[in-house]
């Protein structure tokens, strides 16, 4: 991701509540975090995957700075709403998942 390279902020749209951004030092957390909703989709264990995706948002919400809600800047990262199911969570992810190293 060139912005986080570059040490710049990373705009995150969480659906449904709106955008955050996110400093590039924070990342590397979020993306361990990523790394366990990952493991869970592919155990399919539903109840580690509701954890795991509500540890990934809400460490979002907790770092992130919420963007105001008519802010037109462009969302480098998009993460599913907290009651996502399992199987559109795993549809949108990518080779590196949700949060790109």
């Amino acid at each position: 991701m060139a912005a986080a390279a570059r040490g710049c902020p990373v705009i995150v749209r969480l659906m449904g509540e709106g955008q955050l951004d996110v400093a590039a030092d924070d990342l590397a957390a979020l993306n361990t975090l990523d790394s366990e909703l990952e493991a869970a989709i592919d155990s399919g264990d539903e109840a580690t995957f509701r954890a795991a995706l509500h540890a990934l948002l809400e460490n979002v919400r907790k770092v992130g700075k919420p963007l105001p809600a008519d802010s037109l800047a462009p969302s480098e990262l998009i993460l599913p709403p907290a009651d996502a199911h399992i199987d559109e969570v795993r549809s949108m992810l990518g080779d590196e998942g949700l949060i790109p190293d």
